[in-house]
């Protein structure tokens, strides 16, 4: 037997565990990979009051894709004022909502910074999406809008809309009710 014909097998031995080193790695970090879980529903309504910036119907949409959870608001009845504008992802929103986790009550925060470029009189169309930053949510835990008494204000509110370019405002709103179905997560 010539050495020239030892050589070709043994490459084909090297390659083999390699590859299979390569399939049994992947395999196993899709195994440790979190699993998207399931949020139920994956859609309810809210209404808000956002003082001149207009009240009414929100959409929330939740999504848990097992390493990050968050909320996409979007509203037409919800508008920027006359004179005003935003460049894409120029405006910080935050969400407040109570949370329920075996019969205690808190409350857990979305946030973010992501919005399509708008100006006045166009509806704020999309807000988020917009990450869980503070908080927990296990399973089973279910989410509701933070519903307040009175007027928005810089210390009121359950949503907070904040531009910064080209036009700069806070916009405080509150939860005038409960949305139409709690989060389950």
């Amino acid at each position: 037997m010539s050495i020239t014909s030892v050589r070709p097998s043994n490459r084909r031995r090297i390659r083999i565990p390699l590859v299979l080193a390569a399939a049994c790695s992947a395999a196993a970090a899709l195994a440790l990979a979190p699993t998207a879980q399931a949020v139920t529903p994956t859609t309810a309504t809210a209404t808000y009051d956002c003082g001149a910036w207009g009240s009414g119907l929100a959409t929330l949409t939740a999504t848990d894709s097992g390493t990050s959870k968050s909320i996409k608001l979007t509203s037409t009845d919800i508008k920027m004022p006359p004179g005003t504008a935003a460049d894409p992802n120029s405006i910080t929103t935050t969400l407040k909502l109570t949370k329920t986790s075996g019969g205690v009550t808190s409350q857990v925060q979305f946030s973010g910074k992501a919005n399509p470029g708008m100006a006045y009189p166009s509806p704020l169309i999309t807000l988020g999406p917009l990450k869980l930053t503070s908080g927990t949510l296990a399973a089973g835990d279910t989410t509701n809008s933070l519903v307040l008494s009175g007027p928005p204000s810089a210390t009121n509110w359950s949503l907070q809309i904040v531009t910064s370019s080209p036009t700069s405002a806070t916009v405080p709103c509150v939860a005038t009710g409960n949305q139409s179905a709690p989060f389950v997560w």
